[in-house]
Protein backbone atom coordinates (compact mmCIF):
# COMPACT_ATOMS: atom_id res chain seq x y z
CA UNK A 1 0.00 0.00 0.00
CA UNK A 2 1.14 3.08 -1.12
CA UNK A 3 2.24 5.62 1.97
CA UNK A 4 1.63 9.27 2.02
CA UNK A 5 4.26 11.22 3.04
CA UNK A 6 3.89 12.72 6.38
CA UNK A 7 2.05 16.16 6.90
CA UNK A 8 1.90 17.43 9.91
CA UNK A 9 3.78 20.43 10.01
CA UNK A 10 4.35 22.88 12.58
CA UNK A 11 2.84 26.50 13.05
CA UNK A 12 4.12 29.14 11.41
CA UNK A 13 4.20 32.66 12.66
CA UNK A 14 6.76 35.67 11.44
CA UNK A 15 7.79 38.79 13.62
CA UNK A 16 11.63 38.30 12.24
CA UNK A 17 11.58 34.70 13.56
CA UNK A 18 10.20 31.71 12.92
CA UNK A 19 8.44 29.69 15.32
CA UNK A 20 7.85 25.66 15.34
CA UNK A 21 6.94 22.53 16.70
CA UNK A 22 7.71 19.65 15.52
CA UNK A 23 7.09 15.77 17.00
CA UNK A 24 10.97 14.54 14.89
CA UNK A 25 14.60 14.92 16.24
CA UNK A 26 15.31 18.07 15.74
CA UNK A 27 18.63 18.99 14.52
CA UNK A 28 19.98 22.35 14.02
CA UNK A 29 23.42 23.49 11.80
CA UNK A 30 25.51 26.51 12.46
CA UNK A 31 23.93 28.50 9.75
CA UNK A 32 20.68 28.61 12.31
CA UNK A 33 18.80 25.63 9.52
CA UNK A 34 16.39 23.61 11.00
CA UNK A 35 15.70 20.52 8.84
CA UNK A 36 12.63 19.72 10.68
CA UNK A 37 11.09 23.10 9.72
CA UNK A 38 12.27 23.08 6.13
CA UNK A 39 10.07 20.13 5.38
CA UNK A 40 -0.17 41.75 -28.85
CA UNK A 41 1.14 43.97 -30.64
CA UNK A 42 1.12 47.67 -30.85
CA UNK A 43 1.09 49.25 -34.11
CA UNK A 44 4.07 52.01 -33.33
CA UNK A 45 3.59 53.85 -36.64
CA UNK A 46 0.37 54.71 -35.34
CA UNK A 47 1.52 55.64 -32.29
CA UNK A 48 4.81 57.90 -33.02
CA UNK A 49 3.65 58.79 -36.47
CA UNK A 50 6.69 61.27 -37.70
CA UNK A 51 7.31 62.33 -33.97
CA UNK A 52 11.21 62.24 -32.85
CA UNK A 53 10.24 63.09 -29.46
CA UNK A 54 10.31 59.82 -27.69
CA UNK A 55 9.51 61.20 -24.15
CA UNK A 56 6.22 62.71 -26.06
CA UNK A 57 5.28 59.77 -26.41
CA UNK A 58 5.84 57.98 -23.77
CA UNK A 59 4.07 60.64 -21.71
CA UNK A 60 0.84 60.46 -23.77
CA UNK A 61 1.35 56.53 -22.74
CA UNK A 62 0.81 57.28 -19.05
CA UNK A 63 -1.57 59.74 -19.03
CA UNK A 64 -5.01 58.29 -18.17
CA UNK A 65 -7.01 60.27 -21.00
CA UNK A 66 -5.11 58.17 -23.62
CA UNK A 67 -5.73 54.79 -24.73
CA UNK A 68 -3.46 52.44 -26.72
CA UNK A 69 -5.84 51.07 -29.11
CA UNK A 70 -3.48 49.61 -31.31
CA UNK A 71 -2.41 46.77 -27.76
CA UNK A 72 -4.84 43.91 -27.78
CA UNK A 73 -4.36 43.34 -23.91
CA UNK A 74 -5.17 45.07 -21.51
CA UNK A 75 -7.52 47.49 -22.39
CA UNK A 76 -10.77 46.70 -21.03
CA UNK A 77 -12.02 45.90 -17.40
CA UNK A 78 -12.34 41.48 -18.14
CA UNK A 79 -8.74 41.41 -19.44
CA UNK A 80 -7.10 43.56 -16.63
CA UNK A 81 -9.00 42.11 -14.04
CA UNK A 82 -7.59 39.01 -15.35
CA UNK A 83 -4.34 39.87 -14.86
CA UNK A 84 -5.08 39.51 -10.90
CA UNK A 85 -7.68 39.83 -8.80
CA UNK A 86 -5.97 42.82 -7.24
CA UNK A 87 -5.47 45.00 -9.75
CA UNK A 88 -9.41 46.40 -10.77
CA UNK A 89 -10.12 49.12 -12.91
CA UNK A 90 -13.60 50.04 -14.36
CA UNK A 91 -13.37 52.87 -16.84
CA UNK A 92 -10.73 55.88 -17.21
CA UNK A 93 -13.68 58.01 -15.99
CA UNK A 94 -14.74 56.56 -13.23
CA UNK A 95 -14.24 58.50 -10.15
CA UNK A 96 -14.37 55.60 -7.61
CA UNK A 97 -11.00 54.59 -9.38
CA UNK A 98 -7.67 55.17 -7.37
CA UNK A 99 -4.41 56.58 -8.53
CA UNK A 100 -2.84 53.16 -7.89
CA UNK A 101 -5.33 51.71 -10.26
CA UNK A 102 -4.98 54.27 -12.76
CA UNK A 103 -0.92 54.03 -12.61
CA UNK A 104 -1.19 49.80 -12.72
CA UNK A 105 -2.72 49.87 -15.73
CA UNK A 106 -0.18 52.70 -17.40
CA UNK A 107 2.48 50.49 -16.19
CA UNK A 108 1.67 47.49 -17.92
CA UNK A 109 1.14 49.49 -21.30
CA UNK A 110 4.25 50.74 -20.79
CA UNK A 111 6.05 47.35 -20.22
CA UNK A 112 4.01 45.81 -23.17
CA UNK A 113 5.20 48.95 -25.35
CA UNK A 114 9.05 48.22 -23.92
CA UNK A 115 8.68 44.22 -24.95
CA UNK A 116 7.14 45.15 -28.46
CA UNK A 117 10.05 47.66 -29.17
CA UNK A 118 12.93 45.45 -27.83
CA UNK A 119 11.29 42.63 -30.09
CA UNK A 120 11.66 44.62 -32.93
CA UNK A 121 15.36 44.21 -33.78
CA UNK A 122 16.79 47.47 -35.61
CA UNK A 123 18.28 50.46 -34.08
CA UNK A 124 15.16 52.79 -33.64
CA UNK A 125 13.19 50.05 -32.33
CA UNK A 126 15.87 49.69 -29.33
CA UNK A 127 16.33 53.20 -28.89
CA UNK A 128 12.62 53.49 -27.82
CA UNK A 129 12.66 50.60 -25.53
CA UNK A 130 15.56 52.06 -24.30
CA UNK A 131 13.49 55.50 -23.23
CA UNK A 132 10.19 53.32 -22.41
CA UNK A 133 12.61 51.31 -19.37
CA UNK A 134 13.95 54.85 -18.34
CA UNK A 135 10.45 55.72 -17.66
CA UNK A 136 9.86 53.00 -16.03
CA UNK A 137 12.64 52.98 -13.36
CA UNK A 138 11.66 56.86 -12.96
CA UNK A 139 7.53 55.09 -12.16
CA UNK A 140 8.53 52.06 -9.72
CA UNK A 141 11.27 50.57 -7.53
CA UNK A 142 11.19 47.40 -6.36
CA UNK A 143 11.19 48.03 -2.93
CA UNK A 144 8.21 49.46 -2.20
CA UNK A 145 4.82 50.54 -4.12
CA UNK A 146 1.67 48.17 -4.87
CA UNK A 147 2.26 44.58 -5.96
CA UNK A 148 1.86 45.62 -9.25
CA UNK A 149 4.46 48.61 -9.01
CA UNK A 150 7.40 46.16 -7.55
CA UNK A 151 6.58 43.39 -10.27
CA UNK A 152 6.75 46.12 -12.81
CA UNK A 153 10.01 47.22 -11.68
CA UNK A 154 11.58 43.71 -11.78
CA UNK A 155 10.34 43.09 -15.28
CA UNK A 156 11.70 46.36 -16.27
CA UNK A 157 15.19 45.20 -14.97
CA UNK A 158 14.43 42.12 -16.97
CA UNK A 159 14.26 43.65 -19.87
CA UNK A 160 16.86 46.04 -19.52
CA UNK A 161 19.38 43.13 -19.02
CA UNK A 162 17.75 41.68 -22.14
CA UNK A 163 18.68 44.94 -23.86
CA UNK A 164 22.09 45.50 -22.72
CA UNK A 165 22.61 41.96 -24.01
CA UNK A 166 21.64 43.02 -27.79
CA UNK A 167 24.63 43.88 -30.01
CA UNK A 168 24.74 46.75 -31.91
CA UNK A 169 23.45 45.03 -35.31
CA UNK A 170 20.77 43.16 -33.56
CA UNK A 171 22.21 39.72 -32.56
CA UNK A 172 21.50 38.27 -29.34
CA UNK A 173 24.46 37.79 -27.74
CA UNK A 174 22.96 36.13 -24.95
CA UNK A 175 23.43 32.83 -26.18
CA UNK A 176 22.74 29.48 -24.29
CA UNK A 177 25.15 30.36 -21.21
CA UNK A 178 23.47 33.68 -20.33
CA UNK A 179 23.14 33.42 -16.12
CA UNK A 180 21.58 35.61 -13.80
CA UNK A 181 24.23 36.76 -11.57
CA UNK A 182 23.85 35.85 -7.68
CA UNK A 183 24.52 38.46 -5.49
CA UNK A 184 22.94 37.55 -2.26
CA UNK A 185 23.94 36.14 1.07
CA UNK A 186 23.90 32.76 1.57
CA UNK A 187 22.08 34.24 5.14
CA UNK A 188 19.19 35.57 3.05
CA UNK A 189 18.41 32.98 0.84
CA UNK A 190 18.09 30.34 3.43
CA UNK A 191 15.73 33.47 4.91
CA UNK A 192 13.90 33.96 2.15
CA UNK A 193 13.27 29.74 1.37
CA UNK A 194 12.00 29.36 4.80
CA UNK A 195 9.55 32.33 4.29
CA UNK A 196 8.34 31.29 1.04
CA UNK A 197 7.95 27.34 2.17
CA UNK A 198 6.35 28.66 5.24
CA UNK A 199 3.96 31.85 3.03
CA UNK A 200 2.79 28.86 -0.03
CA UNK A 201 2.82 25.36 -1.12
CA UNK A 202 5.60 25.92 -3.57
CA UNK A 203 8.07 24.74 -2.37
CA UNK A 204 6.27 21.69 -0.67
CA UNK A 205 4.23 21.02 -3.58
CA UNK A 206 6.86 20.24 -5.62
CA UNK A 207 9.59 18.39 -3.31
CA UNK A 208 6.36 16.30 -1.50
CA UNK A 209 5.05 15.24 -4.79
CA UNK A 210 8.92 14.14 -6.31
CA UNK A 211 9.29 12.25 -3.03
CA UNK A 212 6.00 10.24 -2.72
CA UNK A 213 6.68 9.01 -6.44
CA UNK A 214 10.13 7.98 -5.64
CA UNK A 215 8.64 6.41 -2.29
CA UNK A 216 6.65 4.29 -4.49
CA UNK A 217 8.94 3.35 -6.54
CA UNK A 218 11.69 2.23 -4.06
CA UNK A 219 9.56 0.08 -1.72
CA UNK A 220 11.54 -2.81 -2.09
CA UNK A 221 14.79 -1.60 -2.55
CA UNK A 222 17.66 -1.80 -0.68
CA UNK A 223 20.08 1.08 -2.31
CA UNK A 224 18.18 3.93 -3.32
CA UNK A 225 20.79 6.54 -5.69
CA UNK A 226 19.36 9.89 -6.05
CA UNK A 227 21.11 12.77 -8.89
CA UNK A 228 19.85 15.99 -7.97
CA UNK A 229 19.98 18.79 -10.85
CA UNK A 230 19.67 21.40 -8.71
CA UNK A 231 19.68 20.72 -4.92
CA UNK A 232 19.80 24.17 -3.21
CA UNK A 233 19.96 23.59 0.43
CA UNK A 234 18.57 20.24 0.73
CA UNK A 235 15.36 20.41 2.03
CA UNK A 236 13.70 18.30 -0.27
CA UNK A 237 16.18 15.52 1.09
CA UNK A 238 15.23 15.86 4.63
CA UNK A 239 12.01 14.90 4.34
CA UNK A 240 12.60 12.09 2.45
CA UNK A 241 14.26 10.21 4.82
CA UNK A 242 12.19 11.30 7.40
CA UNK A 243 9.25 9.28 5.40
CA UNK A 244 12.08 6.38 4.74
CA UNK A 245 12.74 5.96 8.01
CA UNK A 246 9.75 5.97 9.34
CA UNK A 247 7.96 3.33 7.21
CA UNK A 248 6.32 0.37 9.22
CA UNK A 249 5.66 -1.85 6.74
CA UNK A 250 8.64 -3.27 4.01
CA UNK A 251 11.68 -4.10 3.80
CA UNK A 252 14.57 -2.16 6.41
CA UNK A 253 15.08 1.32 5.56
CA UNK A 254 17.46 1.56 2.46
CA UNK A 255 20.78 3.17 1.59
CA UNK A 256 20.14 6.30 0.66
CA UNK A 257 22.72 7.87 -2.04
CA UNK A 258 22.33 11.51 -3.49
CA UNK A 259 24.56 12.91 -5.99
CA UNK A 260 24.76 16.84 -6.36
CA UNK A 261 25.46 18.70 -9.38
CA UNK A 262 27.62 21.29 -9.10
CA UNK A 263 29.26 24.24 -11.14
CA UNK A 264 32.32 25.55 -12.05
CA UNK A 265 32.86 28.91 -10.51
CA UNK A 266 32.21 30.51 -7.10
CA UNK A 267 28.37 31.34 -7.51
CA UNK A 268 25.79 29.62 -5.02
CA UNK A 269 25.87 26.28 -6.47
CA UNK A 270 29.69 25.70 -6.51
CA UNK A 271 31.63 22.93 -5.70
CA UNK A 272 31.89 24.16 -1.97
CA UNK A 273 28.16 25.15 -1.49
CA UNK A 274 26.85 21.96 -2.60
CA UNK A 275 29.37 20.36 -0.55
CA UNK A 276 28.30 22.36 2.70
CA UNK A 277 24.62 21.04 2.15
CA UNK A 278 26.38 17.55 1.60
CA UNK A 279 27.91 17.95 5.21
CA UNK A 280 24.44 19.05 6.92
CA UNK A 281 22.10 16.63 4.78
CA UNK A 282 24.74 13.78 5.90
CA UNK A 283 24.31 15.11 10.18
CA UNK A 284 21.14 14.82 9.48
CA UNK A 285 20.87 11.41 8.48
CA UNK A 286 22.86 10.19 11.55
CA UNK A 287 20.40 12.06 13.84
CA UNK A 288 17.37 10.12 12.72
CA UNK A 289 19.86 6.24 11.46
CA UNK A 290 19.23 7.04 7.88
CA UNK A 291 21.98 5.27 6.43
CA UNK A 292 23.40 7.61 3.79
CA UNK A 293 26.06 8.87 1.53
CA UNK A 294 26.48 12.04 -0.48
CA UNK A 295 28.99 12.58 -3.67
CA UNK A 296 29.21 15.42 -6.17
CA UNK A 297 29.17 15.52 -9.74
CA UNK A 298 30.75 18.27 -11.80
CA UNK A 299 29.33 19.87 -14.52
CA UNK A 300 31.76 20.81 -17.21
CA UNK A 301 32.37 24.88 -17.67
CA UNK A 302 29.51 25.29 -19.92
CA UNK A 303 27.52 23.12 -18.05
CA UNK A 304 27.33 20.07 -19.85
CA UNK A 305 26.75 16.95 -17.93
CA UNK A 306 28.52 13.80 -18.52
CA UNK A 307 27.13 10.53 -17.25
CA UNK A 308 31.08 9.09 -17.13
CA UNK A 309 31.32 11.21 -14.41
CA UNK A 310 29.19 9.51 -11.92
CA UNK A 311 29.92 6.59 -9.36
CA UNK A 312 27.37 3.92 -10.66
CA UNK A 313 26.87 0.91 -8.00
CA UNK A 314 25.04 -1.98 -9.57
CA UNK A 315 21.48 -3.23 -7.62
CA UNK A 316 20.77 0.78 -6.84
CA UNK A 317 17.64 2.14 -8.15
CA UNK A 318 18.46 4.86 -9.85
CA UNK A 319 16.13 8.51 -9.63
CA UNK A 320 16.90 11.41 -11.57
CA UNK A 321 15.55 14.25 -9.79
CA UNK A 322 15.01 17.80 -11.65
CA UNK A 323 13.66 21.15 -10.02
CA UNK A 324 13.18 23.58 -12.64
CA UNK A 325 10.78 26.06 -10.48
CA UNK A 326 11.03 28.75 -7.87
CA UNK A 327 12.94 28.86 -5.93
CA UNK A 328 15.00 27.01 -8.13
CA UNK A 329 16.33 27.67 -11.47
CA UNK A 330 17.52 31.31 -11.49
CA UNK A 331 20.30 30.50 -13.37
CA UNK A 332 20.52 27.40 -15.69
CA UNK A 333 20.28 27.77 -18.85
CA UNK A 334 18.16 25.68 -21.32
CA UNK A 335 21.06 23.86 -22.87
CA UNK A 336 22.38 22.63 -19.38
CA UNK A 337 18.80 21.07 -19.23
CA UNK A 338 18.48 19.47 -22.01
CA UNK A 339 22.47 18.49 -21.53
CA UNK A 340 21.24 16.79 -18.21
CA UNK A 341 17.99 14.99 -19.80
CA UNK A 342 18.74 13.82 -22.12
CA UNK A 343 22.28 12.48 -21.03
CA UNK A 344 20.54 10.81 -17.95
CA UNK A 345 18.01 8.47 -20.78
CA UNK A 346 21.22 6.83 -21.18
CA UNK A 347 21.80 5.84 -17.88
CA UNK A 348 18.24 4.05 -17.98
CA UNK A 349 16.66 5.50 -14.67
CA UNK A 350 14.04 3.88 -12.33
CA UNK A 351 11.88 7.38 -11.99
CA UNK A 352 12.48 11.10 -13.33
CA UNK A 353 10.49 13.31 -11.19
CA UNK A 354 10.19 16.92 -13.12
CA UNK A 355 9.00 19.81 -11.24
CA UNK A 356 8.51 23.33 -13.79
CA UNK A 357 6.37 26.45 -14.10
CA UNK A 358 3.50 26.44 -16.06
CA UNK A 359 4.91 29.40 -18.03
CA UNK A 360 4.41 29.34 -21.90
CA UNK A 361 1.13 27.74 -22.12
CA UNK A 362 -0.83 29.86 -24.27
CA UNK A 363 -0.91 30.44 -28.03
CA UNK A 364 2.75 31.54 -29.30
CA UNK A 365 1.05 33.29 -32.16
CA UNK A 366 2.36 36.71 -30.09
CA UNK A 367 6.19 35.84 -30.53
CA UNK A 368 8.45 37.17 -27.34
CA UNK A 369 5.25 39.81 -26.48
CA UNK A 370 3.18 36.84 -26.48
CA UNK A 371 5.25 34.95 -24.09
CA UNK A 372 6.03 37.88 -22.30
CA UNK A 373 2.63 38.71 -21.44
CA UNK A 374 1.92 35.24 -20.79
CA UNK A 375 4.93 35.54 -17.95
CA UNK A 376 3.93 38.91 -16.60
CA UNK A 377 0.20 37.00 -15.84
CA UNK A 378 2.42 34.22 -14.01
CA UNK A 379 4.13 36.52 -11.85
CA UNK A 380 0.91 38.66 -11.23
CA UNK A 381 -0.88 35.75 -9.84
CA UNK A 382 2.63 34.27 -7.96
CA UNK A 383 2.43 38.19 -6.24
CA UNK A 384 -1.25 38.19 -5.24
CA UNK A 385 -0.62 34.63 -4.01
CA UNK A 386 2.01 35.56 -1.62
CA UNK A 387 0.49 38.74 -0.71
CA UNK A 388 -2.50 36.74 0.47
CA UNK A 389 0.00 34.19 2.12
CA UNK A 390 1.70 37.16 4.64
CA UNK A 391 -0.85 40.06 3.78
CA UNK A 392 1.00 42.19 6.93
CA UNK A 393 4.60 41.23 6.18
CA UNK A 394 5.74 43.45 3.28
CA UNK A 395 9.34 43.18 4.21
CA UNK A 396 9.06 39.17 4.26
CA UNK A 397 7.56 39.56 1.02
CA UNK A 398 10.52 41.90 -0.19
CA UNK A 399 13.28 39.51 0.49
CA UNK A 400 11.60 36.29 -1.13
CA UNK A 401 10.60 39.06 -4.09
CA UNK A 402 14.33 40.35 -4.19
CA UNK A 403 16.07 36.67 -3.22
CA UNK A 404 13.87 34.46 -5.87
CA UNK A 405 11.03 36.12 -8.12
CA UNK A 406 13.18 38.80 -9.66
CA UNK A 407 16.32 36.55 -10.66
CA UNK A 408 13.24 34.35 -11.45
CA UNK A 409 12.11 36.84 -13.70
CA UNK A 410 15.14 37.38 -15.27
CA UNK A 411 15.63 34.18 -16.12
CA UNK A 412 12.38 33.36 -17.66
CA UNK A 413 12.57 36.55 -20.02
CA UNK A 414 16.19 35.33 -20.80
CA UNK A 415 14.49 31.92 -22.53
CA UNK A 416 11.56 33.35 -24.63
CA UNK A 417 13.73 35.81 -25.61
CA UNK A 418 16.10 33.43 -26.96
CA UNK A 419 13.81 31.53 -28.37
CA UNK A 420 13.17 32.16 -32.24
CA UNK A 421 9.38 33.70 -32.84
CA UNK A 422 9.46 30.42 -35.55
CA UNK A 423 10.42 27.94 -32.75
CA UNK A 424 7.45 25.89 -31.08
CA UNK A 425 7.40 26.59 -27.42
CA UNK A 426 6.80 23.80 -25.25
CA UNK A 427 7.78 22.71 -21.70
CA UNK A 428 10.04 20.34 -20.29
CA UNK A 429 7.37 17.94 -19.83
CA UNK A 430 6.69 17.85 -23.17
CA UNK A 431 10.15 17.91 -24.62
CA UNK A 432 10.77 14.43 -22.61
CA UNK A 433 7.62 12.92 -24.23
CA UNK A 434 9.31 13.68 -27.60
CA UNK A 435 12.42 12.17 -26.79
CA UNK A 436 11.16 9.12 -25.84
CA UNK A 437 10.77 8.87 -21.87
CA UNK A 438 7.60 7.08 -20.70
CA UNK A 439 4.79 9.31 -18.55
CA UNK A 440 4.33 7.17 -15.36
CA UNK A 441 0.94 7.22 -13.64
CA UNK A 442 0.40 9.87 -10.80
CA UNK A 443 -0.95 7.54 -7.39
CA UNK A 444 -4.16 8.36 -5.91
CA UNK A 445 -2.23 8.57 -2.81
CA UNK A 446 -0.17 11.16 -4.08
CA UNK A 447 -3.15 13.26 -5.35
CA UNK A 448 -4.47 13.09 -2.17
CA UNK A 449 -1.11 14.28 -0.21
CA UNK A 450 -1.23 17.29 -2.62
CA UNK A 451 -4.71 18.47 -1.91
CA UNK A 452 -3.83 17.88 2.24
CA UNK A 453 -1.16 19.83 1.74
CA UNK A 454 -2.98 22.78 -0.64
CA UNK A 455 -5.19 22.34 2.64
CA UNK A 456 -2.70 24.22 4.81
CA UNK A 457 -2.66 27.43 2.80
CA UNK A 458 -5.24 30.04 1.35
CA UNK A 459 -8.52 28.53 -0.15
CA UNK A 460 -7.11 30.20 -3.47
CA UNK A 461 -4.67 27.45 -4.06
CA UNK A 462 -6.15 24.40 -6.40
CA UNK A 463 -4.24 21.29 -7.45
CA UNK A 464 -5.50 19.82 -10.82
CA UNK A 465 -4.35 16.47 -12.20
CA UNK A 466 -3.88 17.31 -15.98
CA UNK A 467 -2.53 14.22 -17.42
CA UNK A 468 -2.22 10.93 -15.90
CA UNK A 469 1.27 11.86 -14.93
CA UNK A 470 1.31 15.12 -13.94
CA UNK A 471 -0.11 17.34 -10.94
CA UNK A 472 -0.13 21.32 -11.31
CA UNK A 473 -0.40 23.83 -8.45
CA UNK A 474 -2.42 27.02 -9.43
CA UNK A 475 -3.73 30.43 -8.06
CA UNK A 476 -7.58 30.59 -8.49
CA UNK A 477 -7.95 30.31 -12.31
CA UNK A 478 -3.64 30.28 -13.15
CA UNK A 479 -1.65 27.56 -13.39
CA UNK A 480 1.48 27.98 -11.86
CA UNK A 481 3.81 25.12 -11.78
CA UNK A 482 3.67 21.43 -11.97
CA UNK A 483 5.00 18.12 -10.93
CA UNK A 484 5.35 15.11 -13.44
CA UNK A 485 7.07 11.79 -13.24
CA UNK A 486 8.75 9.59 -15.80
CA UNK A 487 10.79 6.73 -16.81
CA UNK A 488 13.00 5.64 -19.19
CA UNK A 489 11.50 1.65 -18.27
CA UNK A 490 9.30 -0.32 -19.05
CA UNK A 491 5.77 -0.15 -17.24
Amino acid sequence: MAMVMDLDFSNFTYSGTTTTTSTTTTTSTDDGCNWNNWSPLIDWEALSGDQEDFHTLIDSMIDHNVVLQNSTWPNTQEEYNSLSPEYTIMSTDDETNSPDDFKGLRLIHLLMAAAEALGGGNNKCRELAKVILVRLKELVSPNDGTNMERLAAYFTDALEGLLNGVSGGGKHVLGGGHHYKDEHHQSDVLAAFQLLQDMSPYVKFGHFTANQAILEVVTHDKRVHIVDYDIMEGVQWASLMQALVSRKDGPPTPHLRITALSRAGSGRRSFSTVQETGRRLTAFAASIGQPFSFHQCRLDTDETFRPSSLKLVRGEALIINCMLHLPHFSYRAPDSITSFLSMSKTLNPRLITLVEEEIGSTSDDGGFVGRFMDSLHQYSAMYDSLEVGFPMQGRARALVERVFLGPQIAGSLARIYRSRADEEWCSWGKWLSEVGFQPMNISFANHCQAKLLLGLYNDGYRVEELSSNKLVLGWKSRRLLSASIWTCQDI
